[in-house]
């Protein structure tokens, strides 16, 4: 009996010895497989730091298609404004932003007036004014004041003040006059902010520009000035004096601005962008020499 029993303790004991190796090599196996893991979490941090210090995440590619997003062109409806002329709307991406773009209005008024559309200063404005010109848009539409200002105030189809595209722009380049003097002289020593030959936007509302321009026949200076500056005359400033000098009527509503002589833009023509300097208005009634035709 004793062997038997002996015999089973052995038995016994061997079985508990192999479930004691087996449980030990799982254990081994776990802890080499943690091990592993381990490893390679901290290998791939190491890579991803790295990756990430030499810019791999980067959104490069989103941040260079926002890049090229230069103008932003809001809906009209022109259904609530009937005067509104729908000729499209301009590219919002790869529009130029540095050079000049010759832009030329024949009227029914003498020789054409020419002028430099400043792209650095406000490429919305010129990519705004180089659409609509080649839809047509300004073609037979009239110059239908001459403001208090000194201006001539043109680009409305419909005549009335209230017309342009189905769409309009922002702001740009409003002259910025800290201490301009409140009438329409220049303060002593300081440079106008309108002077004689400037183009400028005129919105309306003011900050929804859209197709109307001005054109100022003398110099202005605001106390705040509020109409963006987009280039300035290159030729025909004589023109331009000539047609502030027309007499004028009233509108329609009650203010005596209207040319009595129909002003009309036979057409407006815009170059391609050059990389030439934007020209400087002249300083006398006598037009600065006319840019190559574009």
């Amino acid at each position: 009996m004793a062997s038997s029993r002996d015999r089973q303790r052995k038995l016994a004991r061997a079985k508990l010895d192999r479930q004691l190796a087996r449980r030990a090599s799982r254990t081994r196996r776990r802890r080499q497989i943690q091990a592993g893991v381990g490893a390679a979490v901290v290998l791939a941090l190491i890579v991803a730091g790295s990756a990430w210090a030499l810019g791999a995440f980067d959104e490069g590619p989103e941040k260079n298609t926002a890049a090229e997003d230069v103008c932003i062109w809001t809906p009209q409806d022109a259904t609530a404004n009937t005067n509104l002329k729908d000729v499209g709307t301009p590219a919002t991406t790869g529009l130029p932003t540095t050079g000049t773009r010759a832009m030329t209005v024949t009227t029914n008024q003498g020789a054409p007036i020419t002028a430099e559309l400043d792209l650095a200063s406000a490429p919305c404005a010129g990519a705004s004014i180089a659409h609509l010109a080649s839809r047509g848009f300004y073609d037979n539409a009239t110059c239908h004041e001459i403001t208090a200002e000194g201006a001539l105030r043109c680009g409305d189809p419909s005549g009335t003040g209230l017309g342009g595209p189905t769409y309009s722009f922002y702001d740009e380049n409003v002259p910025v006059q800290p201490e301009a003097s409140p009438s329409a002289s220049p303060a002593p020593g300081q440079p106008p902010a309108y002077p004689k030959g400037t183009v400028a936007m005129m919105a309306n509302p003011p900050g929804a520009n859209g197709g109307q321009f001005l054109v100022f026949f003398k110099d202005f200076n605001p106390a705040k000035p509020v109409y963006p500056v987009i280039g300035k005359v290159t030729g025909g400033l004589d023109v331009i004096t000539k047609i502030g000098a027309l007499p004028t009527v009233d509108n329609g509503s009650g203010a005596k601005v209207k040319p009595k002589t129909d002003v009309v833009i036979q057409s407006l023509t815009v170059g391609e962008p050059t990389t030439a300097p934007a020209a400087t208005a002249p300083a006398s009634g006598a037009p600065a020499a006319s840019p190559n035709a574009g």
